[in-house]
């Protein structure tokens, strides 16, 4: 199976070719966002911190702003800091181009004088940016060298038994074919970790998926939490899931079948092909954030309630099993798996549905959160900001 993508000079493959306005901290997101609607093929994103915070929650934050600036779905970046930020915007730009040869420029809001100057300043810069990024020519790549991240929100009944299959059955086609699949999320093992790590390529890996279980729980009852008391949500219950080991049995089916090769921190970039997993928290916007930051160039999105989530770097499509919801939000959604619910699909024939899906968005099909330029971003933190 091919498809036509942006090949990077790192090697990795793109399916967009973003200019991304990246802001350095809170205080540059706005500015961000003005410079991103005067460029036609600039994107930004909103980010939430980049100040008072402790080392840890800084460290975060850096490995998820320099892994969205390499993400091949990007072809270069124009950063917008404040200048008084935890990590000044000289030194964001110096260390992802220390990471990539992509063209990368800042700005810094009181150096230049104000946010009208620096909007001006940005936008001559991603104008010119988008312009060189515009020559660049798609070439014919083989669905094996495409990264896709998996994740599930507002899960329902179906969700476990219908649509989660079907994206595993979507990971498996893919693995198969040689490409590589992340699925994250991992408070939502929990109860169902053991059967998870049966799929480890190794015993090492399988002791890692139990550890980052039994790390997650402890983190949370150091603080006096019970990650029971979050999950499942509320919305989940009135989907009819009653507890986290149920939603965590039917949340580890979209992450299919095949052996698991590698387990990632957040935002860490894989150096293995495969079917992959990433600890992250079950809050799914966090969760697509880190995946994209890891170089996911698209995440297909399971939902039960339905979910208008979106990325501005890589597209999410959004997969349901729920018929109701799908006639409900077909605006968000797209794809109706309810043919597995009524009968008249299987699991089986869905993947192979997917599959099809997943090479149009490769090939440029804009996916409805993507054409609606929905951006969702959300930062893991370890501890309150200082």
């Amino acid at each position: 199976m091919k498809f036509m993508g942006y090949r990077r000079s790192d090697g990795r493959v793109g399916i967009r070719n973003h200019v991304l306005i990246l802001p350095a901290c809170a205080c540059g997101s706005e500015s961000s966002r003005i410079v991103a609607s005067q460029v036609r093929g600039a994107v930004n994103i909103v980010f939430n911190t980049g100040c008072s915070d402790v080392a840890a929650n800084t460290a975060m934050s850096q490995k998820v702003l320099t892994g969205f600036a390499c993400n091949p779905n990007v072809y270069g970046v124009v950063i917008i800091g404040l200048g008084c930020e935890t990590v000044p915007h000289k030194e964001l730009r110096e260390k992802i181009q220390a990471m990539t040869d992509k063209p990368v420029v800042s700005f810094g809001i009181q150096e230049e004088g104000g946010t009208l100057k620096t909007i001006e300043k940005a936008v001559r810069a991603a104008r010119d940016m988008a312009a060189q990024a515009a020559l660049v020519q798609k070439e014919e790549c083989d669905i094996s060298e495409l990264l896709m991240g998996i994740e599930c929100g507002g899960s329902d009944a179906t969700s476990g038994i219908a649509s989660n299959p079907a994206v595993g059955e979507l990971s498996d086609l893919l693995v198969d074919l040689g490409a590589s699949t992340i699925m994250s999320e991992s408070i939502e093992w929990i109860g169902g970790e053991h059967l998870l790590a049966k799929r480890a390529a190794t015993p090492e890996i399988h002791n890692q998926i139990i550890k980052v279980c039994e790390d997650y729980e402890k983190h949370l009852k150091a603080a006096g939490q019970d990650c029971r008391a979050g999950q499942p949500t509320p919305g989940n219950k009135a989907g009819g899931l009653s507890t986290l080991d149920e939603k965590s049995l039917g949340c580890i089916r979209k992450g299919g079948t095949r052996p698991i090769v590698e387990v990632l921190e957040q935002a860490e970039r894989p150096t293995k092909h495969g079917a992959i997993v990433m600890d992250t928290a079950g809050y799914d916007i966090s969760s697509v954030t880190s995946m994209v930051a890891a170089g996911c160039a698209c995440v297909v999105f399971t939902t039960g309630r339905g979910t208008p989530t979106g990325n501005a770097i890589a597209p999410v499509l959004k997969v349901t099993a729920n018929k109701r919801t799908y006639q409900m939000m077909e605006d968000n959604m797209d794809v109706d798996l309810s043919g597995i619910m009524d009968g008249t699909a299987t699991i089986q024939e869905s993947g192979k549905m997917l599959l099809e899906e997943i090479n149009q968005v490769c090939n440029g099909k804009m996916t409805k959160a993507e054409a609606y330029g929905f951006s969702d971003i959300a930062v893991d933190h370890v501890c309150r900001f200082v």
